[in-house]
């Protein structure tokens, strides 16, 4: 009875973890407007300024519509070790990340 207790805990833990990811409060206006310009330039940069492909995948919908917003959001913050994806934790919050994430799931214009 003990272990289904601490099983039905971290259960609830992690849905909890989980939502608290999805439904983070979007940063305001001005932050999301340097969010975006982040991801036309320096994301850009590298996944090619339409997010079509480059040195590194394509970020459109359809080219990452099986990813969930959660490995999205720790890719952008931890990076992909062995490839030349850098993490960006040192510059954006988990806020951020998720926000930034959802609008890659959305379709960036």
């Amino acid at each position: 009875m003990k272990r289904i207790k601490q099983w039905l805990m971290l259960a609830a833990l992690g849905n909890s973890v989980a939502v608290g990811a999805i439904v983070a409060a979007p940063p305001d206006a001005a932050r999301q407007a340097e969010l975006i310009d982040l991801l036309k330039q320096d994301c850009g940069a590298c996944h090619g300024m339409r997010l079509k492909g480059g040195l590194g995948p394509a970020l459109t919908p359809d080219a990452i519509g099986r990813l969930s917003i959660e490995t999205i959001s720790a890719t952008i913050l931890h990076g992909r070790p062995g490839t030349p994806m850098p993490p960006w934790k040192p510059f954006l919050g988990q806020d951020d990340a998720t926000w930034l994430a959802g609008q890659l799931k959305q379709g960036v214009k």
